[in-house]
């Protein structure tokens, strides 16, 4: 993987315009669709805070003061954040002792695996057990019961969940090098973006069309919802699922191959089998092309060392989708 010289990285100030921008407009919109009153403030302010976590640790200076506050003994404190942040919208909204139960088990059994080998050789069966933990609850769904209300934000409160839990159990725990958390810029990154998206669109979309998995179908109506689509697009599908693929999985599997591209064409398989379970089952044309998207996306993140491109490349993929084609 490699490491670019960084031009700009983001920093608290930046991380706290983003995040308040981003939780009013949230507010603003859920009250446009008419929900309110004390259980919406509380599944918001669990959004918030969840969504706060994950945004300033992506800030370079917030991150390495958090690990240096908390050592090299007490990283697994950081499962204290999703956790409570499940028990909070447990008590003040849902109620359901089952599924509070499975929420806590699964915002801090990851963090309790990895603190086992802390120091430890990266690349073990703990760092993929961990990561399975994470990923199938959210893949299958199961998650999803956790958050019932308000139906809007049960997407975005799950993804939120599971993005905290492994940032706090693989960055703030495991310390797994080269996940390349950060919101930041380097030298060359443009061109990497560009080339990837490129290489990407030429590819997939001819072969999209042959399939017959996509038709060109421009909508003006999808155009309008484009800024609020963009930003949810980016910082609930392309960061959570870059993180996961590329800054864990790829990781480890170019540590446990020794090969960094033995890891990107794994990583971009096992990208292109989670989408085979979208409708209808068994979706091969969509698992065909999510490997090749998976391929793209990961040699942004292997040639940058940040997963800032790949979820760039990784979201105008998807915006491109959502306004051409069906």
């Amino acid at each position: 993987m490699t490491t670019r010289t960084k031009t700009w990285e983001m920093n608290y100030p930046t991380a706290a315009v983003v995040w308040a921008a981003i939780v009013i407009f949230a507010a603003f919109l859920g009250n446009w669709l008419g929900y309110g009153g004390p259980r919406f403030a509380i599944a918001l302010g669990v959004g918030a805070a969840l969504f706060a976590f994950e945004l300033f640790l992506a800030a370079p200076p917030v991150l390495q003061k958090t690990r240096a506050s908390l050592g090299d003994h007490f990283g697994v404190l950081a499962a204290l954040a999703p956790l409570f942040a499940v028990l909070v919208y447990s008590i003040g909204v849902a109620g359901n002792l089952k599924w509070t139960l499975a929420g806590a088990a699964y915002a801090i059994l990851p963090a309790l695996v990895l603190a086992t080998r802390a120091g430890k050789p990266l690349g073990t069966w703990q760092d993929y057990l961990a990561a399975i933990l994470i990923w199938l609850p959210v893949e299958f769904r199961w998650m999803y019961r956790l958050f019932p209300y308000p139906p809007p934000l049960t997407h975005i409160l799950t993804i939120l969940l599971a993005l905290s839990t492994g940032v706090a159990a693989f960055v703030l725990v495991r310390r797994l090098d080269g996940i390349g958390y950060a919101v930041n810029w380097g030298r060359g990154f443009g061109w990497n973006i560009l080339l990837n998206l490129a290489a990407f669109g030429v590819i997939a979309i001819p072969l999209g069309i042959k399939l017959g998995f996509l038709t060109y179908a421009p909508s003006q109506a999808r155009l309008h919802s484009l800024p609020a689509t963009a930003i949810g697009i980016f910082f609930f599908t392309a960061w959570p699922e870059e993180f996961l693929f590329r800054g864990v999985l790829q990781n480890l599997f170019s540590r446990t191959f020794r090969n960094q591209w033995a890891g990107l064409v794994v990583a971009s398989l096992v990208f292109g089998l989670s989408h085979i379970l979208h409708a209808p089952f068994p979706n091969w044309k969509y698992a065909i092309l999510a490997t090749i998207a998976g391929f793209s996306y990961g040699r942004a993140w292997m040639k940058s060392g940040s997963l800032f491109p790949s979820a760039i490349v990784h979201a105008l993929v998807d915006i491109s989708w959502h306004l051409l084609f069906r």
